[in-house]
């Protein structure tokens, strides 16, 4: 996997802030047990705030190889994408209405395969946390509810292929 600093010049050269259109991200969540993996983001938007470990989907690369090498810089673990949770829109405007960044984010369960946690790229923090501890986080509602649903889909796998393939994941 491509370390952090062999990301290339399209990576290095988007416009995030006030960008000319929509991002494409994707994000993973990982659970062990009845926790959920979280990362501290070291960025904007949201700086400081908990979320999901995921970023920017580079050109040329697939959503799969995209969260696989996200959740890796972030948290230097392994894993394998099991199912699509949720496909949803992220607008940050400015005080003067001014879109100051929109993402479109796509967010998948994943499995780990291996490797030891410990943050690093942009998170400033990584941990497995208690999913009834979620509420004491700085974390976005539209987190907790990916989380949510991700736990549903984990629990109940015979509703992977309905999601994926009955279009009504987004929103």
């Amino acid at each position: 996997m491509k370390g952090d600093g062999e990301r290339g010049d399209a990576f290095l050269e988007m416009k995030r802030k006030y960008p000319d259109q929509p991002i494409i991200g994707v994000g993973g969540i990982i659970f062990r047990e009845d926790q959920v993996l979280l990362i501290k983001r070291g960025m904007e938007p949201s700086l400081g705030q908990w979320s999901i470990p995921g970023g920017v989907v580079l050109i040329g690369e697939t959503l799969e190889e995209a969260v696989r090498r996200e959740i890796f810089e972030e948290t230097h673990l392994e894993v394998q994408v099991l199912t699509l949770v949720k496909v949803l829109e992220r607008v940050f405007r400015d005080s003067d209405g001014r879109v100051a960044y929109h993402y479109v984010l796509v967010d998948f369960l994943c499995h780990c395969l291996s490797g030891e946690l410990r943050s690093d790229s942009d998170a400033q923090d990584a941990r497995f946390v208690n999913l009834q501890d979620l509420p004491s986080y700085r974390i976005a509602p539209i987190t907790v509810e990916v989380i949510s649903r991700a736990d549903r889909l984990r629990r109940n796998p015979e509703l992977w292929n309905s999601v994926a393939s009955n279009g009504k994941f987004y929103g």
